[in-house]
């Protein structure tokens, strides 16, 4: 992508930014070539932060009109006529500003630097939303949001999406575990089709939970609700994916709602108070093999309902995967469990397999998939492969010139 110009950057690429730098460091890469779609991979990898926060980063400034989303998946943006303006240098906000005071004749509105606490009453709250009935299906499966189908599983003698739907109304929040791979958010977006996603890391802050100001095109200042407002204002779920790898400090910003008061104050917006309204429900997945993962007592004692999601390779094998990427997924899963190795193929590693291979040749996808492993299970990935195959295969590398 191009690079952006050295004005459009104040902040270092590593470290923590302060609160609004990082939006207007994306808003930057947008406007640098306006007439592109842009993933929040691709600006990710430009300005050297992780895509979780970029992407928040993104959904912020399309909330506030200064830039378009054209694609919900895979999810791309593009820059709008608002998108240079929010790109702009700005002052340095106070760390905890209140609601913006009237501009003079001539200037632009900046967060003043008294805080107060707003009524309850100062901001009327929106029709109460029931909770949804569970989701309809079509035989054994869901649409997701993004038109594929979820196959319903088992969860304790029932369809997993009833369940998480019941546990919504019981007002009991969930966390699903398990590997990368194994299907956790296709079941959270099947059970929730009103949820609003947060993808936790390192560098998430509590202003990608609860909001943060932004500058409009006239130059004034507006505060934006984050997703976590937005989902308790208006009855939705709240899904906080990788949620181990937020900072415990910023991920307690979301306790005060999930318990009896269901309340958070956002100091930062002169004390403005968020109450919940019915239908509010959080739910977060977890990745116990990712480095940095962490499931805090605070964390697990607040999700009551915890579930662990593996791979189905059953499933895989009835989706067309050839079979013996299944067995080789299967094996592998078991000396997994015996600890002599560290990786195994998941439903999303199998369903990529049946693609390649469908697009090039079983050989082909064989390759891929033992370079798929971690290197330091890639022998022993690859002799599983040899075994159920009867020959090897090395990972795909590029040869001589064509």
């Amino acid at each position: 992508m191009p690079t952006t110009p050295a004005t459009a950057t104040t902040a270092p690429a590593a470290g923590r930014l302060p609160n609004g730098e990082l939006r207007r460091m994306v808003a930057a890469a947008l406007a640098a070539d306006p007439g592109r779609d842009m993933s929040p991979r691709e600006i990710a990898n430009g300005l050297t932060r992780s895509s979780g926060a970029v992407g928040n980063a993104l959904e912020a400034l399309t909330a506030a009109g200064h830039a378009d989303r054209t694609s919900a998946t895979p999810r791309r943006y593009r820059a709008n006529t608002a998108t240079a303006a929010a790109a702009a240098p700005t002052p340095t906000s106070p760390a905890t500003p209140a609601a913006p005071a009237a501009p003079a004749a001539g200037t632009a509105a900046k967060p003043a630097t008294r805080r107060r606490r707003a009524p309850k009453t100062a901001t009327p709250a929106p029709a109460a939303t029931p909770a949804p009935a569970a989701p309809a299906r079509t035989g054994n499966t869901v649409a997701r949001p993004n038109g594929q189908d979820y196959h319903v599983r088992k969860l304790a003698g029932r369809a997993d999406v009833d369940v998480l739907v019941t546990m919504r109304t019981a007002e009991v929040p969930v966390l699903l575990y398990g590997p990368p791979g194994t299907g956790k958010t296709s079941l959270i977006e099947a059970a929730y089709g009103d949820l609003l996603t947060v993808q936790g890391d390192g560098d998430t802050t509590v202003a990608d939970l609860v909001g943060e100001y932004t500058q409009k095109p006239d130059g004034t200042f507006v505060f934006v609700h984050g997703p976590m407002v937005r989902a308790m204002k208006e009855g939705r779920v709240l899904f906080i994916d990788d949620a181990t790898l937020i900072p415990p400090t910023v991920l307690s910003a979301v306790y005060p709602a999930m318990d009896g008061r269901k309340e958070i104050v956002i100091k930062a917006n002169g004390g403005e108070v968020i109450t919940a309204e019915p239908g509010f429900f959080v739910v977060a997945g977890h990745n116990p093999g990712v480095h940095g993962a962490i499931l805090s007592d605070a964390l697990a004692s607040r999700f009551a309902f915890q579930v662990q999601v593996g791979s189905d390779y059953d499933l895989a094998a009835q989706l067309g995967v050839e079979r013996r990427a299944v067995k080789v997924a299967r094996e592998l899963a078991a000396r997994q469990a015996k600890g002599e190795v560290g990786w195994a193929p998941q439903l999303r590693e199998l369903l990529a397999f049946a693609k390649i291979a469908a697009a090039t040749d079983q050989a082909t996808a064989l390759a891929n998939l033992v370079g798929a492993a971690p290197e330091e299970d890639r022998d022993v990935v690859a002799a599983v492969v040899k075994t159920v195959c009867g020959r090897s295969h090395e990972p795909l590398s590029l040869g001589p010139r064509f």
